[in-house]
């Protein structure tokens, strides 16, 4: 059984005045007697949209000054608390790691050197490094956009200029200049820095460009073909289209498929003449060889030639019980923490959340991601001051059907933000003393929800909830956090 850490969930928050959680979706367990308030006419007529008919709403506002409750509705109750789940992992991640954590990705050179050239193999030890440069701007802060390339099934997707190689591209450039450049052998990724859980979406110890294939296709003129960009391009990746463009106004419809290996992609569909480019993205299948063809063809770039053969599988097998006494060549070093924080709870980043989970299992020595659940556990009830039981977690981002929070726990998460803004996302709203209350604001069941950015720098949340029995877990995301 996965493990799991207990508690409940609150969604929004406010630094001067007021803490305020609103929570919908189909209540698990005896339902609490609600308390009757009048919570207004705005959030009312949210709450008897078409669609919420058999939905139960879970409500807390507290003036953060006083503690004073302002509105209080199923409080105690258990909800699916969807992507708000972001805010325990990262409240937990950022103490434990430290806001100003940087994580230090090596490049080892075993065997023997003679000139400049490597009788041996280059190692390149993966730390759990989730963007490896492919996101960081010229002034060391990490980009991202409104919505993620990581949603590229929401309208609006799009992509952060960056190069995602960057990070591998430094490495070889230090490789080169450490006088390496022939290696008569290979080039292996070390991934033993913990075992990949069986949460979705996988976090693994190297990740480049989210483990995605970005596909990006703008429409030409009508029946003609569309055109195609992808990236990052590394061999044996190969994608092919097959997409048409349509008349104006007329349908644009794109599917992707891939082989089973993922590395031949196909788009097949229509975009419409006027439609703005549309961006789709295939999954990395195998990170570590990716990342292993990557580097070599980055050290060729770079001027360093590798025997081996550049595509084909990761030979870990080949890498030693330790590098005692083997020389650093290379190393690429992340941004801090707090600014990984700040883009997981800006984008609401899945494979960032989850990882979260891994960065703290290793902090703390350990392998096993899910080791994680304990260091929450004990950074809710002896740092935050937040009732664990207040939550029932079993990932890092709020995708598993089990989670379970209140919005008595999230408000006490968001009340521990106030208190202690330096172990908070760096940028976050929750930090500025003159923000002002802010409530939820569920979207209709069919409303696709998105980042939004806006004037007021109180934060809101939008969810989808289904109206069915066994709802879909609800995705809430930080509108300005």
């Amino acid at each position: 059984m996965r493990p799991t850490i207990r508690g409940r969930l609150r969604a929004c928050a406010a630094a001067g005045a007021t803490l305020a959680a609103v929570a919908g979706s189909v209540v698990i367990g005896p339902t609490a007697v609600a308390h009757d308030d009048d919570l207004g006419p705005a959030i009312e007529a949210i709450m008897h949209k078409p669609g919420y008919e058999h939905a139960q709403w879970g409500v807390l506002e507290i003036d953060a000054a006083s503690g004073k409750v302002i509105h209080s509705r199923n409080a105690d109750q258990f909800f699916i608390p969807g992507s708000t789940t972001k805010l325990v992992t990262i409240s937990s991640a950022l103490h434990t790691l430290g806001p100003d954590h940087r994580f230090t990705t090596p490049v080892m050179a075993t065997g023997t050197r003679r000139g400049s050239t490597l009788n041996g193999n280059l190692a390149m030890v993966a730390q759990g490094d989730l963007t490896m440069g492919g996101r960081t701007r010229p002034d060391g802060t990490v980009d991202y956009t409104d919505i993620d390339h990581t949603e590229a099934s929401l309208p609006g997707a799009s992509l952060t200029p960056e190069n995602p190689l960057a990070g591998l591209n430094q490495i070889a450039a230090q490789v080169h200049d450490s006088g390496i450049t022939r290696v008569n052998g290979n080039v292996i990724v070390d991934p033993r820095l913990f075992t990949p859980p069986a949460l979705d979406p996988q976090p693994t110890p190297m990740i480049i460009n989210d483990n995605l294939i970005d596909l990006l296709t703008t429409p030409t003129t009508a029946g003609q073909p569309a055109r195609l960009t992808w990236r990052p391009q590394v061999a044996p990746y190969q994608v092919t289209s097959d997409v048409t463009t349509v008349a104006a106004g007329g349908p644009t419809n794109i599917q992707v498929s891939a082989s089973p290996d993922g590395t031949r992609i196909a788009l097949s569909g229509t975009i419409a003449a006027d439609a703005q480019p549309l961006l789709r993205v295939s999954t990395i299948q195998d990170p570590n060889a990716f990342a292993r063809t990557a580097l070599i063809e980055a050290l060729a770039r770079a001027g360093v030639t590798v025997t081996a053969d550049p595509t084909g599988p990761n030979p870990q097998d080949a890498l030693p019980a330790s590098y005692r006494g083997d020389p650093r060549v290379a190393a690429y070093v992340s941004p801090p923490y707090s600014q990984y924080a700040k883009l997981i709870l800006k984008v609401s980043h899945n494979l960032g959340a989850n990882l979260a989970l891994c960065n703290m299992a290793v902090a703390r020595g350990s392998g096993t991601c899910f080791d994680a659940f304990t260091i929450e556990h004990d950074f809710l009830a002896d740092v935050a001051h937040v009732d664990p039981t207040q939550f029932q977690l079993a990932d890092g981002r709020g995708g598993v059907a089990s989670d379970r929070a209140t919005p008595i726990g999230l408000d006490q998460i968001l009340a521990y933000w106030l208190r202690t803004p330096t172990r908070t996302p760096s940028g976050c709203p929750c930090r500025s003393s003159g923000s002002t209350a802010a409530t939820g604001s569920p979207a209709p069941p069919t409303a696709r929800p998105r980042a939004r950015s806006s004037p007021n720098p109180a934060p809101s949340w939008a969810s989808t909830s289904s109206t069915s029995g066994s709802p879909s877990p609800p995705r809430w995301r930080p509108a300005t956090c």
